[in-house]
């Protein structure tokens, strides 16, 4: 039986003679030149794909060198395209590109070295360095200081201010004394900033002075200037001032420059400083009166007994509290020192050198510039009169009540720093037997 051969699909014939298979051998050479052309075919297709691919990337090469710089910008889909198990970012030079959290772990594990790291978790930022109450903040956005300086409702931030004044002066202030604070007023520049604390509520009546339409205003009834210093004047509100002034409101200026003043405060590195005090009026202490062949003084003679050491208040290290100047850094600790509740600020005075070292090189009195201390008693008819007392009365028994809590406030606070240090030492002491 003949059986069809392999190119061909007609069933071969018998030969009648020989008996064998004839096969129709032209069907077979027709198939042997299709197959051969189609192999033609399939090696010019070949060839074509080859030269395609080459084209492309030789002109992939030339773009890539052509543009270097070029960035990948932030490409922002909708949230129904991203994969439910949230987005991270890759930011390497500059980049933004939302990536599947199977690719987190990579991208924060890569530092600009290079180097492998831990990872880092930028959704939360924690900054123990920071002030407290703001770790979670970055550093580049902590503003941790202020002024009083004005600004303005409209234009850009950094054309608003057309001079920074340099120092603070602050006045504690009632309408009655109007006309002397004007003059007060009128011996500092304009490199001073002016604040007035009214302990009488009325503001208003100061309109009639050019120079009160610029300063700090700040009204509430019958409070202190400590009161008003402890909440207002913190160091961190006042720290562009290179110095600060808290002053009574009834000082004679007539013998007074500022800018003077502080010159002689720089020249003889003054911290903590007051103006003398007029002689020929009611003095308490030796310290604070002027001396007239002096430009300053910072040490002095007191009553017998009075100072056990000639560096110690109040024969030095001392300066009284109606017209103290302080320096931006010993105002810190001052601060830090005024009690919330004390509100008169007795005995603050004599631990004044408690905040600079060496204390009795750095606190002094000017003597060249000197004010006279006129004893108005405004404080005392703010008072209230109670068991038949006249209201200054209340007032200044409150005084000495606050003079001796600060005094036992101090002791108590050194008695126990002094104490948790001995049980510190001793602490470590046993340890190191052991």
């Amino acid at each position: 039986m003949c059986v069809p051969g392999f190119f061909t699909l007609r069933r071969p014939e018998r030969n009648p003679v020989t008996g064998s298979c004839l096969y129709n051998h032209k069907f077979v050479e027709d198939m042997g030149i299709f197959s051969r052309s189609s192999i033609s075919r399939k090696s010019k297709d070949g060839m074509k794909i080859i030269a395609t691919a080459f084209f492309g990337v030789t002109f992939g090469f030339i773009i890539g060198i052509s543009f270097p710089s070029l960035s990948i910008t932030k490409v922002s889909l909708p949230t129904n395209f991203l994969p439910s198990n949230g987005i991270s970012y890759i930011e390497e030079k500059g980049s933004a590109i939302a990536t599947p959290d199977s690719h987190k772990s990579w991208s924060s594990s890569k530092n600009h070295d290079g180097n492998s790291s831990a990872p880092v978790d930028k959704s939360k930022i924690w900054v123990p360095s920071n002030p407290r109450g703001a770790e979670r903040l970055p550093p580049g956005m902590i503003a941790a200081e202020s002024d009083f300086y004005l600004r303005r409702l409209w234009g850009l931030p950094h054309e608003d201010l057309t001079s920074q004044p340099r120092y603070l002066v602050t006045f504690t202030v009632g309408i009655n004394q109007k006309e002397n604070i004007d003059a007060c007023v009128k011996k500092f520049s304009e490199n001073f900033t002016i604040v007035l604390f009214h302990y009488d509520g009325r503001v208003t009546e100061w309109d009639e002075f050019e120079w009160s339409k610029t300063a700090i205003h700040i009204s509430v009834r019958k409070q202190t200037k400590w009161w008003y210093a402890k909440r207002f004047l913190h160091p961190d509100i006042v720290a562009r001032y290179d110095y600060i002034f808290i002053w009574d409101e009834d000082l004679g200026v007539e013998h007074f420059n500022a800018e003077e003043y502080l010159k002689l405060v720089k020249k003889h590195g003054l911290e903590i400083s007051q103006p003398g005090l007029e002689p020929n009026k009611g003095l308490t202490w030796q310290m604070t009166k002027r001396r007239g062949d002096l430009e300053v003084h910072k040490i002095t003679e007191e009553k017998p007994g009075w100072c056990s050491d000639p560096h110690l208040p109040p024969c030095a290290a001392f300066v009284e509290i109606m017209a103290p100047v302080f320096s931006r850094d010993s105002w810190r600790c001052v601060w830090h020192m005024i009690q919330n509740d004390l509100v008169h600020g007795w005995g603050l005075d004599f631990a004044l050198r408690r905040c600079v070292e060496p204390a009795h090189e750095k606190i002094g009195v000017v003597d060249s510039q000197w004010v006279d201390h006129q004893t108005v008693p405004s404080l005392g008819s703010q008072g209230e009169a109670t068991d038949g007392k006249a209201p200054w009365q209340g007032v200044r028994d409150r005084c000495k009540k606050e003079w001796t809590m600060f005094q036992s406030r101090m002791a108590n606070a050194e008695k126990d720093y002094f104490k948790s240090l001995q049980a510190e030492v001793a602490s470590n002491s046993t340890a190191t037997t052991i």
